[in-house]
């Protein structure tokens, strides 16, 4: 994964700038605090950001500046791919770096892996309704999501 710029157009909200990159350890557990999101151990994170198929983050536009969204697709990139780890700053939700973070790493799990290829988000409640307009959609009753979860 390079530091390339990710996918016109710019993310919307001034300063700030779209980068193809998976994110830090540190900045992935830090906007997945700050946006609410399920915690999970430092060691988790090393591990599993590494595999990543395509991410990306938001950061602000100045040298060394600190990323305030990111966004993965996982899998194993013929079968199966997730949208995962959506996660913004809570001063930057509602001005456009979701929306961007959201849009991009879609875009790029369709022109890169296959146009044909599910792709899932299991979103918390009640960001559905925000993932909604980028053509995700509840499955049930077809189908349900499920999950375990350590005791």
């Amino acid at each position: 994964m390079t530091d390339a710029p990710i996918f016109a157009p710019p993310a919307s909200e001034p300063g700030t700038r779209r980068v193809r990159r998976t994110p830090s350890v540190d900045d992935d557990l830090r906007l997945r605090e700050a946006a609410g999101a399920s915690a999970y151990p430092r060691e988790a994170a090393e591990r599993g950001l590494p595999s990543s198929l395509i991410a990306g983050v938001v950061e602000l536009d100045a040298p060394g500046a600190r990323a305030v969204g990111m966004g993965r697709v996982v899998g194993d990139g013929g079968l199966h791919a997730q949208a995962t780890d959506i996660a913004v700053e809570p001063e930057f939700q509602g001005r456009g770096p979701g929306q961007a973070i959201m849009s991009a790493p879609m875009t790029a799990a369709r022109a890169e892996l296959s146009a044909d290829l599910p792709l899932n988000l299991i979103a918390d409640l009640p960001a559905d309704r925000r993932h909604a307009r980028h053509g995700v959609a509840p499955t049930a009753p077809r189908s349900i999501a499920m999950a375990q979860r350590p005791a």
